[in-house]
């Protein structure tokens, strides 16, 4: 074999690090890339943020006119033939002291602390109670470990003997003698499942249910009846109705009127007191409708500004070729990459998101009934850009439209067929049967092969299995758990 040396053309895709970095942005949310900007800040001198600056110049600009008049006003009363009893000052006592907010103030809250109180959580409200009560030492222990036992739904999480066993050895570590037993457990706990709120430390929905109304007042229309139920909670819970009139000799208005009282009681106690704090998404595109067409654009309040710091910038035109300079045309060519890559960015997701508005106009017309079907090769092949950039544009992104805030990948579906020869899209579907379900009888609910029989009346395809598999999906129970007899 004999070696030799030659030239070969080839074509060869690379990744380069302005490429890679672009793919990264790309996929980022809107506090990622936030995130990114300001490391990106800190790390280079000659990438800065454009502020907004038209507050601050007409401010600086009405404080040199008032000087100046000031100015003017002191020199008029200096050169008069008497002078006053009160000659004009430079400063005012508010200059000194404010004590409300002026037109050029900042405003008296900004000023503050933040003195808001923090979430009081369920165990929190109950040691309080428990503070109060004249318990001894021991019973006090006891309510402590059955209140660390309490689940997110306020019930007790553990058997009796486990609590016994928890104080026995915090007991013996704290070198007391004293010996607890079942019967103590259980009078500590009928004194905590009295206490605000009514049924906390219940080990289930029946007890906790009747520790409620039996705290409500003995001439309460239903109320015993209501208990009556709660003795046969299993048939209640299955709703057999028949078998549970046949068993506690109630009437079927008896029952209806008992089970209405049951319904206004809570269920789960200890949700009250669960952190109601949402995580609010904050959109990326923005959807509006102006003179009968949709208009899409970027919010303008997550799209960074920035800029190449003009005084660096400067510095760089000097001819020399020292270390400082050559570290400067580094950092400026970084910066000048970043912001070509947070362009394209914003370009992109601009692009794909008009293309999906564009498949989606009866969505945003009429709702989730006129949903599209709609894959990301569609929007690929119609933007022009490979499948993957589209997945990474629209993963943790967020559109706002008149009908909410959706996720882009929201608005990509399966498709099912039609009799028509056309296509539906899955989400569609689902709402359809939402909303035959929402409009069915509760006497007589709908079959998942009725819903199947409607669908294909409005020229829909879709087998039994299907709308079974639709309606779990939306969390609907069958048509047996959602008949209502009374």
């Amino acid at each position: 074999m004999k070696l030799s040396v030659g030239l070969k053309v080839a074509n060869s895709l690379s990744l380069t690090p302005q490429l890679q970095q672009a793919i990264r942005l790309l996929q980022l949310s809107s506090l990622e890339l936030e995130q990114e900007v300001q490391i990106q800040l800190d790390s280079n001198p000659l990438l800065e943020k454009v502020e907004e600056q038209s507050s601050v110049e007409s401010l600086s600009t009405l404080e040199e006119q008032e000087q100046e008049h000031d100015q003017k006003d002191l020199t008029k009363e200096l050169n008069a033939d008497h002078l006053p009893n009160d000659l004009p000052v430079d400063t005012d006592w508010d200059d000194v002291y404010t004590h409300l907010p002026t037109s050029l103030g900042a405003a008296e809250y900004e000023e503050r602390e933040d003195n808001r109180q923090g979430h009081l959580g369920l165990k929190e409200h109950m040691m309080q109670q428990i503070n109060l009560l004249h318990f001894s030492q021991v019973e006090q222990l006891i309510a402590y470990c059955i209140v660390d036992a309490l689940d997110d739904n306020g019930f007790l999480d553990c058997e009796i003997s486990e609590i016994t066993t928890s104080v026995q050895h915090l007991l013996i570590s704290m070198e007391y003698e004293d010996e607890v037993e079942d019967d103590e457990v259980l009078v500590v706990l009928k004194h905590l499942q009295r206490l605000e709120p009514i049924g906390i430390g219940s080990r289930n929905l029946a007890e906790c249910l009747s520790i409620q109304l039996e705290s409500l007042a003995t001439d309460v229309p239903y109320r015993q009846e209501a208990l009556q139920l709660l003795q046969h909670y299993e048939l209640l819970i299955s709703n057999d109705l028949a078998k549970l009139i046949k068993q506690t000799g109630l009437s079927a208005d008896q029952l209806q009127h008992a089970v209405a009282l049951l319904k206004t009681l809570k269920a789960h106690p200890g949700t009250a007191f669960e952190d109601q704090e949402s995580d609010y998404q904050i959109p990326d595109v923005v959807v509006s409708k102006k003179q009968d067409h949709w208009q899409v654009q970027l919010n303008p309040d997550v799209v960074p500004k920035l800029r190449i710091n003009s005084f660096y910038a400067n510095m760089i035109k000097r001819a020399d070729q020292s270390e400082d300079n050559q570290y400067l045309r580094n950092q400026m060519l970084d910066a000048k990459n970043f912001i070509k890559s947070v362009d394209e960015r914003h370009k992109t997701l601009l692009k794909v998101a008009t293309c999906i508005v564009q498949h989606q106009r009866e969505f945003l017309e009429i709702g989730a009934e006129g949903m599209k079907p709609l894959i990301l090769r569609d929007v690929a092949d119609e933007v022009e850009l490979h499948e993957s950039t589209v997945s990474r544009v629209t993963t943790n992104k967020y559109m706002l439209t008149p009908r909410g805030l959706f996720e882009l990948k929201y608005f990509f579906s399966s498709h099912v067929g039609t009799s028509s020869g056309g296509e539906a899209s899955s989400t569609a579907i689902r709402a359809k049967i939402k909303k035959l379900i929402a409009e069915e009888n509760p006497r007589k609910p709908l079959s998942d092969n009725t819903i199947a029989n409607l669908l294909k009346e409005e020229g829909i395809d879709v087998a039994r299995r299907t709308v079974a598999k639709y309606r779990e999906s939306l969390n609907i129970p069958s048509s047996s758990e959602r008949k209502v007899l009374i």
